[in-house]
Order: structure tokens, then sequence, then C-alpha cells
């Protein structure tokens, strides 16, 4: 019985939120006889957790939480999650949208073309770390605004979609709120990239 109990607390805390994948606006028509799109992330904006705090708020309340336990613990994960972006996340979602296109098409996705016709702007709305404590975690959860824009000008929308609740989870432990974040990112791409090879090719 306290077997059973155990499993199913686990079973109940690891379930993964529903992501939705929607297309807002537009089409990918666009998009079937380009090689390369570049390709912007977006930060600034996002707010996390329910409390739907923003990064400085959250990362003040973090920071100070883990420094109160042990000295320079906080400073450390502050160092650690301002340079989440750029180690993880990005590198994350790039990898996992170019191998689920590259199969079936010849785009390439990549920050820093400015040269192509079209950017993918990658915009975080908000954004949960979820928590990992051995035999009880819950899964990251990531939402972002995903808009696919001229790259000469950039308000002229072609293509807009949202992802909501992109969950960050994988088998076993892991204990890094970076990381974990760092699936949602790669489910993100994952699933944006399947809708372009279906709705496009």
């Amino acid at each position: 019985m306290k077997k059973q109990l155990t499993l199913l607390v686990l079973l109940v805390c690891t379930a993964t939120f529903a992501q939705k994948t929607k297309i807002e606006q537009g089409n990918f028509d666009f998009i079937t006889d380009q090689k390369e799109v570049n390709v912007a992330f977006v930060y600034e904006n996002m707010t996390l957790l329910k409390e739907k705090m923003s990064n400085e708020e959250y990362i003040a309340k973090r920071s100070g939480d883990l420094e109160e336990k042990a000295r320079g613990e906080g400073k450390a994960w502050k160092k650690k999650w301002n340079s989440a972006p750029e180690l993880i996340w990005n590198p994350k979602f790039l990898e996992l949208i170019n191998k689920y296109t590259r199969k079936d098409t010849s785009l390439y996705f990549e920050e820093g073309l400015a040269d192509t016709k079209y950017t993918l702007i990658v915009e975080t709305v908000w954004l949960d770390p979820g928590w990992d404590v051995f035999v009880m975690r819950r899964p990251a959860k990531v939402t972002t605004s995903l808009r696919f824009v001229e790259t000469a000008n950039k308000e002229n929308v072609l293509a807009q979609v949202s992802c909501k609740n992109a969950p960050g989870d994988q088998w076993g432990n892991n204990f890094s709120n970076e990381s974990r974040v760092g699936e949602g990112y790669a489910k993100t791409a994952k699933s944006l990239a399947k809708m372009i090879v279906k709705k496009a090719f």
C-alpha cells in the first residue's frame, strides 16, 4: 500500500501539463522556397511563476533565498540563471527546430543571419522553472510567442504562433532549473518544426 501511494504521488507530481500550439495569424506559404531563417530571442518582458514576477523580481527572491541558506549560493545561482538563455535555452531551441525540419525541408534556422529575408522572433511570455526533489517533481513550463517577420520590416508579421505550457521534463532526476527550462524550449521548437513541415511542405 505504501509503495502504491508513493507511485501515485510520483505520477501526479510528474504529470505533463498540456502543451497548446496554435496559429494565431497568417500561414507558412512564404517559407516554402527559403533556405535560411534568422532567429532572434526576446526575454525582456517575460514573467515567472503563478505570481507573474518580472525576471528581476524572481532573481532577487531566488538568489536571496539561496544566499540565506548558504553564503555564495545565491550569487552562483544568479550567474547560472543569467547565462542560461545563451548557453542552454537558445541552443536547445535551435538544435531541435533544425533536427525536425531538416528531415523534410532544406530550411536552416540560426541566430545572426542578417541577410535572410525572414526572421523568427522567439519571445518568451511566461515560464515556471518547476522543481525536482528526488521522489517528487514538477516539470518546467514555457510559454512563447513565435513570430515570423520580414527581416527588413519587423512590423510585418507573416505568421504568429502561440505555444503555451511547453513542458520541460525528461527521464530521471533533473535538479537544474536552467536545464529543465531548456527542455521546455526544446519541446517548443519540436512542435513548431512539425507544424511548419505539415502546413508548408
